[in-house]
C-alpha cells in the first residue's frame, strides 16, 4: 500500500512539474523579445553571485578566529589554509613600509575582483526591471497598433490581447528577476565588507606586532651599545690605575 501511495505521489508530482513547465514556456513565448534579454541578464547576475559567494567562502576568514590567526602571526609553523598563505605573504617584510606595501598588493589582488563582480551584479539588478519596462512599452505599442489597424474582429482582439500580455509579462519578469538579485547582491556586499574589515584589522595587528618587535630590537641594540661603552670606560680606567701604580 505504501509503495502504491509513493508511486502515485511521484506520478502526481511529475505531472505537476510538466504542467508548470509547459505553462512557463507558454508565458515565455508570450513575453516577446525582451524575455531573452531578461534571461541573459538573470544568468549573468546569478552566475556572478555564485562566483562571489564561492570565492568569499574560499577565503576562510569567517572560519578562523582572531585568537588563532594572532597566534599564527607569531608562530609561522602553525599557519594553515588561505589565511596562513596570506600571513606568509604579508609578514615577510622587515620594516613597516614593507608591510604597508604588501597589504596594498594584497588588497589589489584580493578585493578588486570582488568589487568588479559586485558592480556587474548591481548593473544587472538595475537593468532587469528597465528591460522589462522596455518590453512593456513595445507591448503597448503593439496593442495600439492593433487597435488602429484592426476592424474590431476576433483577429484584432487577439492582437490586442497579445500586446497586453507581452507588456505585463515583461514587467513582471523583470521585477521577479530584480528582487531576489537585489537581496543577493546586498547579502554578498555585506559579507564582502566584513572581509575587507578583516583585512584592515589584520594589517593593523601585523603593523603593531612589527613595530613592537622593531622597538624591542632597537632597545636591545641601545643597551648593547651602552654596555659596550661602559665596558670600554671601565677598561680604560683600570689601565690608567695600573699605570699609575
Amino acid at each position: 500500500m505504501s509503495l502504491m501511495i509513493a508511486s502515485l505521489d511521484v506520478g502526481t508530482l511529475r505531472e505537476s512539474l510538466l504542467d508548470f513547465w509547459f505553462q512557463a514556456l507558454e508565458i515565455w513565448g508570450n513575453g516577446g523579445w525582451a524575455m531573452y534579454a531578461i534571461a541573459t541578464i538573470s544568468l549573468v547576475m546569478f552566475a556572478m553571485g555564485v562566483q562571489v559567494m564561492m570565492n568569499l567562502q574560499r577565503t576562510g576568514f569567517a572560519s578562523v578566529g582572531e585568537r588563532t590567526w594572532r597566534r599564527w602571526i607569531l608562530n609561522p609553523a602553525e599557519r594553515r589554509g588561505r589565511i596562513g598563505d596570506l600571513l606568509d605573504f604579508v609578514t615577510g617584510g622587515r620594516t613597516i613600509e614593507d608591510t604597508t606595501t604588501f597589504f596594498k598588493q594584497l588588497r589589489a589582488t584580493e578585493l578588486s575582483p570582488f568589487e568588479r563582480d559586485l558592480k556587474v551584479m548591481k548593473i544587472c539588478v538595475s537593468a532587469a526591471p528597465l528591460v522589462g519596462l522596455l518590453g512593456t512599452v513595445t507591448g503597448m505599442l503593439s496593442t495600439f497598433g492593433a487597435l488602429s489597424a484592426g476592424s474590431g474582429g476576433d483577429q484584432t482582439m487577439g492582437m490586442v490581447a497579445g500586446g497586453i500580455s507581452e507588456a505585463l509579462i515583461t514587467t513582471e519578469t523583470g521585477l521577479v528577476i530584480a528582487l531576489p538579485g537585489l537581496f543577493l547582491q546586498y547579502h554578498l556586499t555585506r559579507k564582502f565588507d566584513r572581509y575587507r574589515v578583516f583585512l584592515a584589522h589584520l594589517e593593523t595587528v601585523c603593523t603593531q606586532i612589527l613595530h613592537r618587535d622593531l622597538h624591542a630590537q632597537q632597545e636591545w641594540s641601545v643597551r648593547q651599545a651602552a654596555g659596550a661603552e661602559v665596558g670600554r670606560i671601565l677598561k680604560s680606567r683600570l689601565q690608567e690605575a695600573s699605570a699609575s701604580h
